[in-house]
């Protein structure tokens, strides 16, 4: 696994990943196309905070289906905690995930144009 570092734009919300990053998701709902993040799914002992957690901002969005965390700062989204599925999501026979969702975009050192994109259809849910 590869040791990548990251952090918001004012550099405020640090932290380190340790992961085989080889794709990119990327969701078509309101929100993460406006905010334009391309995610990688990380399990807990994957992501180190280098920053309390406290000093990030949260949003949830109205189905409750995760939670953003972004600098209060500069307002760049840095990662996501999933929650419980929506029962949408459960249909379609998505599977629970108890990790965190990383924005790419934060990471130093990475090419993204390298990653294989992975087109998340969030729209419909």
């Amino acid at each position: 696994m590869k040791h990548y570092s990251g952090s918001c734009h004012c550099g405020r919300n640090a932290f380190e990943v340790l992961a085989d990053i080889d794709h990119a998701r990327k969701c078509n709902c309101s929100i993460c196309s406006m905010r334009g993040a391309l995610n990688f799914r990380v399990l807990p002992q994957q992501l180190k905070l280098l920053t309390p957690i406290d000093d990030l901002s949260v949003y949830q969005w109205g189905s409750f289906s995760a939670k953003d965390y972004f600098c209060p700062n500069c307002g760049v989204l840095v990662f996501r905690k999933p929650s419980d599925l929506t029962p949408a999501e459960l249909k379609l026979g998505k599977q629970p995930f108890s990790g965190w969702a990383v924005n790419l975009r934060c990471l130093k050192d990475i090419d993204l144009s390298a990653l294989k994109l992975i087109e998340i259809d969030g729209a419909s849910l």
